[in-house]
This record gives C-alpha cells, sequence and structure tokens, in this order.
C-alpha cells in the first residue's frame, strides 16, 4: 500500500480533488475516484472529502492506494492479415472486434499479443512497454489497414508521421441520410464528453481542433456510401462528426441510431488505405486493405430501400 501527504500550492488552488490526484500520482482518474470512493483521501487533519472537493492552497492531502498489478504481456497465436512487413515496421488489416493493446477488460486477445507472437520478442523493447510497437490505434469495431513499428529506430518515426499528419488514412463509411453535397468538410473541435466519459463529443470552446473530409461515393434512398480522409485523428473523430451532422455512423453502438439492423457487429466503418514514407528509406508506399464482406453485405442492404 502507498500512502503520501500532498501540499496544494498556489498553481493547483481551485483543482478539483479527483484530478489533482491524478496528475500527482499518475494514476488515471477513474483510479483516483475508486479511492476516494473508498475513504482512503482526507484533508488532514482528519476530514474525509471527495472528488468534487476543491483543493486550496495550504491543503494537505493525505492518500493511500495500492499500485495496479501490471499484466505481463504475453504472445499469443493469433492470425494476422499481413499486407506488408519487413525488418522496420509491419502492416496489417485489422478484423472488426480486434482490441488493438490490452486494457482494462481485455488482457489478451489483442493486436499486441498477436504481435508479440508474430514479431518475437525483440518486439518488446519497441516503444510502450504495456503496447510495444503500437504508433496509433483504430477503435476495436473498425476495421482495417493499421501500421506498426518492429524496430526502435522506425518507431519515433512512425510516430511522429502519424501525429504530424504526415501520413495520409482513408476511410469508408455508410451513414445514415443522403449527404448534403458531393463533397465536404467538417471542421468541428472534439473533447470527452462532460455527460459520458466513454463518449467524446463537439466542444466549440475547449474542444481540440479536428478536420474531417469526407466524399460521396454513392447515393442510397436512405443512406450515403462516404469516403473519409483524417486531417486530424482525434478519438472518435470520424463517428462524432458524422453523428453531429446528423449522419450517423450506420449501426455504431456510441453515436448511432439504437434500431439499425445491418449485418454487422460494430459500426459500419472502414479503414480502407494508409500513405506514408517509410521510416528509414523513405519511400512513399500506399497500402489498401479491402472493404470487407460484412460492409459490402451493410451496402447491399441500404441499396434495397424496399428491404428495409
Amino acid at each position: 500500500m502507498n500512502q503520501n501527504v500532498y501540499l496544494v500550492s498556489v498553481a493547483d488552488e481551485g483543482k478539483r480533488l479527483d484530478q489533482f490526484l491524478k496528475e500527482r500520482t499518475g494514476l488515471t482518474r477513474s483510479e483516483v475516484q475508486k479511492w476516494i470512493k473508498a475513504g482512503n483521501v482526507s484533508l488532514l487533519p482528519k476530514k474525509m472529502i471527495h472528488s468534487n472537493y476543491h483543493v486550496s492552497e495550504g491543503d494537505r492531502i493525505s492518500f493511500f492506494w495500492e499500485e495496479k498489478k501490471k499484466q505481463e504481456l504475453i504472445g499469443q497465436n493469433i492470425p494476422l492479415d499481413i499486407l506488408y512487413e519487413d525488418n522496420d515496421m509491419i502492416v496489417i488489416n485489422k478484423r472488426r472486434g480486434v482490441v488493438v493493446h490490452p486494457g482494462a477488460g481485455n488482457t489478451e486477445g489483442t493486436l499486441v499479443n498477436a504481435l508479440l507472437f508474430h514479431c518475437g520478442e525483440q518486439l518488446r523493447s519497441v516503444g510502450d512497454p504495456e503496447r510495444p510497437g503500437i504508433v496509433h490505434r483504430l477503435d476495436k469495431d473498425t476495421s482495417g489497414v493499421m501500421v506498426a513499428a518492429k524496430s526502435e529506430r522506425a518507431y519515433g518515426i512512425l510516430q511522429k508521421e502519424i501525429a504530424s499528419h504526415k501520413a495520409q488514412r482513408c476511410y469508408i463509411a455508410l451513414v445514415h441520410g443522403q449527404m448534403e453535397g458531393d463533397t465536404g468538410v467538417i471542421r468541428l473541435p472534439l473533447g470527452r464528453s462532460t455527460k459520458d466519459r466513454m463518449k467524446w463529443d463537439v466542444l466549440h470552446e475547449t474542444g481540440r481542433p479536428a478536420v474531417t473530409h469526407f466524399h460521396v461515393i454513392e447515393y442510397l434512398p436512405h443512406y450515403s456510401w462516404i469516403e473519409c480522409k483524417l486531417e486530424t485523428g482525434r478519438t472518435h473523430q470520424i463517428r462524432v462528426h458524422m453523428a453531429h451532422i446528423r449522419h450517423a455512423v450506420v449501426n455504431d453502438p456510441l453515436y448511432g441510431w439504437k434500431k439499425d439492423h445491418f449485418p454487422i457487429k460494430g459500426q459500419a466503418l472502414h479503414s480502407h488505405t494508409l500513405e506514408l514514407c517509410h521510416p528509414i528509406t523513405g519511400e512513399v508506399m500506399h497500402f489498401e486493405a479491402p472493404v470487407p464482406e460484412d460492409m459490402i453485405n451493410c451496402l447491399n442492404l441500404a441499396r434495397k430501400e424496399s428491404m428495409l
């Protein structure tokens, strides 16, 4: 059990207790809140306080908690659809339903477990030890092309290429309604929802810039088959942007309509292409993951207006 007493400085004046302890300990906010609810936090000498308490300069906050036991990553023989591989990077076509890296509730069966088995123990030293090789992510129920680093020298370069948006990513989606115009740009800042911590939302004052370019491939009676290119890469960006303009991605469990009956598990969203410069040679490379059968089935069903 860890125990510490934190003295609140003038710079921390007014912060919520859970935010203050998150910054001081490195724990997640939910972990801090769990220990607060358990009665492990007090304002010395012995006043019990809650997550929404706002700290004041000079407060002495006593906090004790147990370190979360780190899960040991194991390699697992999980099939990978490999689009390209060399000594420095691997490009895969991720299946829908696969989590990218271990986390709460997903300690095995992830893409990282598969990569460790395929690439070998040397992958453990590449990047973050809790998610070795991972330079960007796709949501669990988003399929498609994704790159991972296999060497330390490639890791930093790929990470910067993704973060700076030098790498070009293109998605295919089936969305509700007919889009207003063949092409368009959505510029709406995004941040974590203040109402539901599992979701993200358009936050005009506090959100981070987010830009999605879209192009309609095919208009359907009640739907649109579209291509989206990301100028930024915020969490759930396409899903939130489309829902906000009332063209939610079909079957989206977080942001969509609840009465979708399409033959797909999760949102009808696919990472279609990725273009980047090779981290070592600098060669421009283009990768494409074919649109999966479940999305083609959704498209065909959407074409049959009388059946919907």
